[in-house]
């Protein structure tokens, strides 16, 4: 037999704990709605999570509210403020900036 295991795992590494520690399973089902809407959103936007993000961030409050996980603050969980615009408005705000002149009442000529 090889050294590597019967399933070609390697017995002499280490396993390596997640980066975020530990945390309980939500076993008493204290933010079954808030998942419930995260996934129906995921399921409905074709599981493009940015449209969802409201939902996510929803689910990780209740999770830190209920104790299931460390308080942390939102910031460090990719949810920066005032930072939650929509794709549309992302989109929108990507053509203004595009459209708009780069300084009022100058116009560049081409000298070619």
């Amino acid at each position: 037999m090889s050294a590597g295991g019967a399933f070609g795992g390697n017995r002499g590494a280490r396993p390596v704990p997640p980066e975020k520690g530990v945390f309980p399973l939500d076993h008493l089902h204290e933010c079954d709605l808030e998942k419930k809407e995260y996934i129906t959103c995921l399921k409905s936007s074709g599981h493009l999570s940015e449209k969802c993000r409201k939902f996510s961030k929803k689910y990780l409050e209740c999770r830190m509210e209920k104790n299931l996980m460390a308080k942390q603050d939102m910031s460090e969980l990719g949810f920066g403020k005032g930072l939650e615009l929509d794709s549309s408005e992302k989109s929108n705000a990507g053509i203004d900036e595009q459209t708009k002149p780069s300084s009022p009442g100058k116009t560049i000529h081409d000298r070619s």
